[in-house]
Parts: structure tokens; sequence; C-alpha cells
């Protein structure tokens, strides 16, 4: 199963130096059954675009928890077995877990994929909406307007050996 782990480039950096994403447990995001109902698509593709999405939305909340790191969002994919994957069924319906799950073991760095990050020009709307994360959540439209401006932004992909140069 893919899964997409969010980060920050801090958290990526000390992922290349140990080799490691974790400590475990991990939260990442996957097309789980709540995923794929909300989204009602049967294209994979578009599935998978959809949990990297929810996944850029875990990197920007630990951008705002992490008010050193370069504003940029940052997902790694990775292949795991459908066995180290769990979701929690009791918050399936909820919208603000859909495609959540969580992974008990750390992952060796060399079972990624690819790496997602933003480009520098997005650094700004990144910032703002790290920022407004926190009035967002309390119901701030205006708040939750700069939040959704970072989505304007596509994550480039990397491939793992550019890692060194991300980083």
């Amino acid at each position: 199963m893919r899964v997409y782990v969010p980060l920050t480039l801090h958290g990526l950096a000390e992922a290349h130096k140990a080799g490691l994403l974790g400590p475990a447990p991990l939260d990442a995001y996957a097309v789980t059954p709540a995923l794929r109902e909300w989204y009602v698509s049967d294209d994979t593709e578009e599935l998978e675009y959809a949990a990297l999405s929810r996944a850029a939305q875990g990197s920007l909340r630990q951008l705002a928890a992490d008010p050193g790191a370069p504003r940029r969002r940052v997902v790694v994919a990775v292949d795991v077995p459908d066995a180290a994957v769990t979701a929690d069924p009791e918050r399936g319906p909820d919208r603000s877990a859909l495609g959540e799950v969580r992974l008990a073991e750390a992952v060796p760095l060399r079972k990624a994929a690819s790496v997602h990050v933003d480009a520098d020009d997005a650094e700004e709307d990144v910032a703002a909406a790290a920022a407004a994360l926190g009035a967002a959540d309390q119901g701030d439209d205006d708040a939750q307007f700069t939040v959704d401006g970072a989505d304007d932004h596509e994550l480039m992909w990397f491939g793992v050996q550019e890692i060194p140069n991300l980083v």
C-alpha cells in the first residue's frame, strides 16, 4: 500500500540522516475506504492525489507547530505492506480524518518511492497558511481562505536520490 507521510524540511533532513521515517507510531495518509467514499471516484490516480493532498495538509500542521522550519510542505510517498497500516474506524466519517492512517513501526527511507515538496515561490503563501491555521480551526472564514491558498501550489515531485539536495 502506498502511504503519504507528512513532514517538514527539518523532518526530511532528520529522516535522511537516520535513514528512517519515524519514530513510530507514524501518522500518514492513504486511500482508505472513507477517503474513497468521500472522493467518489474509482480512478486510482485521483484517489492517490487526494491522499497526497491530505498529507500536504498534515505537513502544513507540522509547519504551524515548528516556526523555525522552512515554510515548504513536504510529503514522502512510501510503499508498505497493507498489514503495517491501521486506520481508526471510529474516525471514518470525520472529515478531518479522511485518509488518515497510522504506521506502527518506523519505515526505512529506502522504501520511499518519491518526495513531494513545495517550490520556493510557495513559501509566502505556505507561511501565511501556517500562521492562519489556528484561527481557521476556530471557524474564521478569512483564515480558512488563507489556509486554502496553500493548496493553490502543487507539490513538486522528486526522486529519493534527490533528498540530499533538498535538505
